[in-house]
Protein backbone atom coordinates (compact mmCIF):
# COMPACT_ATOMS: atom_id res chain seq x y z
CA UNK A 1 0.00 0.00 0.00
CA UNK A 2 2.85 2.37 0.78
CA UNK A 3 4.36 1.70 -2.62
CA UNK A 4 1.21 3.08 -4.29
CA UNK A 5 1.49 6.26 -2.23
CA UNK A 6 5.12 6.70 -3.26
CA UNK A 7 4.31 6.09 -6.92
CA UNK A 8 1.39 8.55 -6.71
CA UNK A 9 3.64 11.23 -5.21
CA UNK A 10 6.24 10.67 -7.91
CA UNK A 11 3.63 10.91 -10.66
CA UNK A 12 2.08 14.06 -9.20
CA UNK A 13 5.51 15.65 -8.83
CA UNK A 14 6.38 14.78 -12.43
CA UNK A 15 3.07 16.22 -13.68
CA UNK A 16 3.60 19.43 -11.69
CA UNK A 17 7.08 19.76 -13.22
CA UNK A 18 5.65 19.27 -16.74
CA UNK A 19 3.00 21.93 -16.04
CA UNK A 20 5.71 24.34 -14.89
CA UNK A 21 7.75 23.72 -18.05
CA UNK A 22 4.66 24.17 -20.24
CA UNK A 23 3.92 27.51 -18.59
CA UNK A 24 7.51 28.64 -19.23
CA UNK A 25 7.20 27.68 -22.90
CA UNK A 26 3.86 29.48 -23.22
CA UNK A 27 5.42 32.58 -21.68
CA UNK A 28 8.25 32.34 -24.24
CA UNK A 29 5.74 32.21 -27.12
CA UNK A 30 3.91 35.23 -25.70
CA UNK A 31 7.23 37.04 -25.40
CA UNK A 32 7.89 36.37 -29.09
CA UNK A 33 4.55 37.94 -30.01
CA UNK A 34 4.88 40.97 -27.76
CA UNK A 35 8.61 41.82 -27.95
CA UNK A 36 10.18 40.27 -31.03
CA UNK A 37 7.34 40.52 -33.55
CA UNK A 38 7.31 44.36 -33.63
CA UNK A 39 11.08 44.36 -34.23
CA UNK A 40 10.68 41.84 -37.05
CA UNK A 41 7.94 43.93 -38.67
CA UNK A 42 10.11 47.06 -38.49
CA UNK A 43 13.08 45.18 -39.98
CA UNK A 44 10.97 43.80 -42.83
CA UNK A 45 9.61 47.25 -43.66
CA UNK A 46 13.10 48.80 -43.56
CA UNK A 47 14.64 46.05 -45.68
CA UNK A 48 11.94 46.20 -48.35
CA UNK A 49 12.03 49.99 -48.50
CA UNK A 50 15.83 49.94 -48.90
CA UNK A 51 15.71 47.44 -51.76
CA UNK A 52 13.05 49.20 -53.83
CA UNK A 53 13.87 49.45 -57.52
CA UNK A 54 12.22 49.27 -60.92
CA UNK A 55 12.66 45.52 -60.93
CA UNK A 56 11.33 45.01 -57.37
CA UNK A 57 8.98 47.87 -56.50
CA UNK A 58 8.12 46.43 -53.06
CA UNK A 59 4.80 48.26 -52.85
CA UNK A 60 2.49 48.19 -49.84
CA UNK A 61 0.82 44.94 -50.92
CA UNK A 62 4.20 43.21 -51.18
CA UNK A 63 5.29 44.55 -47.80
CA UNK A 64 2.05 43.40 -46.16
CA UNK A 65 2.28 39.95 -47.77
CA UNK A 66 5.86 39.57 -46.55
CA UNK A 67 4.87 40.63 -43.03
CA UNK A 68 1.92 38.21 -43.05
CA UNK A 69 4.17 35.36 -44.16
CA UNK A 70 6.92 35.91 -41.60
CA UNK A 71 4.63 36.82 -38.67
CA UNK A 72 2.05 34.07 -39.11
CA UNK A 73 3.70 31.63 -36.68
CA UNK A 74 6.06 32.11 -33.72
CA UNK A 75 8.63 29.80 -35.33
CA UNK A 76 8.82 31.98 -38.43
CA UNK A 77 9.16 35.10 -36.32
CA UNK A 78 12.08 33.55 -34.45
CA UNK A 79 13.60 32.23 -37.68
CA UNK A 80 13.55 35.70 -39.25
CA UNK A 81 14.85 37.31 -36.06
CA UNK A 82 17.76 34.87 -35.84
CA UNK A 83 18.60 35.05 -39.56
CA UNK A 84 18.66 38.85 -39.53
CA UNK A 85 20.36 39.09 -36.11
CA UNK A 86 17.48 40.84 -34.38
CA UNK A 87 17.93 38.16 -31.72
CA UNK A 88 21.20 36.28 -31.28
CA UNK A 89 21.92 32.82 -30.00
CA UNK A 90 23.87 34.35 -27.11
CA UNK A 91 20.92 36.52 -26.06
CA UNK A 92 18.67 33.47 -26.06
CA UNK A 93 21.16 31.58 -23.90
CA UNK A 94 21.50 34.51 -21.48
CA UNK A 95 17.73 34.82 -21.14
CA UNK A 96 17.35 31.07 -20.63
CA UNK A 97 15.23 30.69 -23.77
CA UNK A 98 17.58 28.69 -25.97
CA UNK A 99 15.94 25.36 -25.11
CA UNK A 100 12.48 26.88 -25.65
CA UNK A 101 13.58 28.09 -29.07
CA UNK A 102 14.85 24.62 -29.97
CA UNK A 103 11.56 23.10 -28.84
CA UNK A 104 9.56 25.67 -30.83
CA UNK A 105 11.53 24.88 -33.98
CA UNK A 106 11.01 21.15 -33.40
CA UNK A 107 7.24 21.28 -32.93
CA UNK A 108 6.71 23.77 -35.77
CA UNK A 109 9.25 22.34 -38.21
CA UNK A 110 6.55 21.78 -40.82
CA UNK A 111 6.10 25.55 -41.27
CA UNK A 112 9.75 26.52 -41.24
CA UNK A 113 11.15 28.16 -44.35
Amino acid sequence: MEIFAVIAVIIITWMAWQLYRAKQFTHFKQQIQSEIKPKVIAAIRAQLEETRSELTPNNDCHVQATINYWCQHPARIMQYALNHEIVTKDSLIEAGNYRHCQHLFHIEKYIMH
